[in-house]
């Protein structure tokens, strides 16, 4: 009999921010693999084995977890926010292309979840309102060249952004250089939206001009958003800003600063 992988996406942070498809696989899975802060916010659950592993293993936990569905088990592989967003689901199916035959009988589901650029969008109103695009600004697997392009290119069209991976120990200087790109292509006044543990106890929402960003707003556990020159800001009296983006391309720019 041909064993089973799902890959899940958590979610954000929170149990409530699960969705019943992703509590259903868990619930069934006789093995559950994933980074090791993902899979502690899985509950442990009678004759459910765990196999815990580091951040950069994403192809070893792949090829883990799909031999050990190979022996006809229901396993599931857990990510954070969605799994096909810079996560494990195309990790699980580029190790599935180059791995034995067996691996591509495999009943695979992939399960998607709530991912950071949606949750940041909705605590801040609907700055993805329109055309966007998401970037990681790791270059652990493409070249910091590559990132600088796409940024560049995404700001001439007019794409808002979401920034995924914005800075780390090892890379504490590529964010600033990043904001550097964007104000040579956009307005000082865009906003510039930094979410950091959306959807959890802690969460913090700020929302600056791109001219005053700076990278030490961020963290690794921040998803960072760019408007456009058309996206606004609603004020209101005693209540949070709404930032948003409108959905039709004339609805108005951003003066330049």
């Amino acid at each position: 009999m041909s064993g089973r992988i799902a890959v899940i996406g958590l979610g954000p942070g929170e149990a409530r921010y699960l969705t019943p498809e992703a509590e259903v696989e868990l619930e069934a899975a006789e093995a559950v693999y994933g980074y090791g802060p993902y899979l502690d916010r899985v509950p442990a659950r009678a004759g459910q084995s765990r196999h815990a592993s580091d951040n950069r293993e994403e192809i070893a936990r792949a090829g883990a977890a799909l031999a050990h569905a190979a022996t006809g088990a229901r396993v599931a592989m857990v990510s954070g926010g969605d799994p096909g967003v810079f996560a494990m689901a195309a990790a699980v199916i580029e190790a599935i292309e180059a791995g034995p035959a067996a691996w591509r009988t495999l009943d695979v589901a992939v399960v998607p979840g709530i991912t950071a650029m949606l949750m940041v969008a909705a605590k801040a109103g609907a700055p993805l309102g329109h055309d966007f695009c998401a970037i990681s600004l790791s270059d652990n697997l493409k070249p910091w060249e590559l990132v600088e392009r796409r940024l560049r290119l995404a700001a001439q069209a007019g794409f808002a952004m979401a920034f995924y991976n914005p800075v780390s120990k090892a890379r504490p200087w590529q964010l600033d250089r990043a904001f550097d790109i964007l104000r040579e292509e956009l307005p000082g006044v865009v906003p510039v939206i930094f979410g950091r543990a959306a959807g959890r106890a802690d969460e913090k929402i700020v929302t600056v001009p791109l001219a005053g960003a700076r990278g030490e707003m961020a963290d690794m556990a921040t998803c960072i958003l760019v408007g456009t020159t058309a996206t606004r800001i609603v004020a209101r009296d005693g209540l949070p800003d709404l930032v948003y983006t409108p959905r039709r391309a004339d609805a108005g720019r951003a003066e330049r600063a």
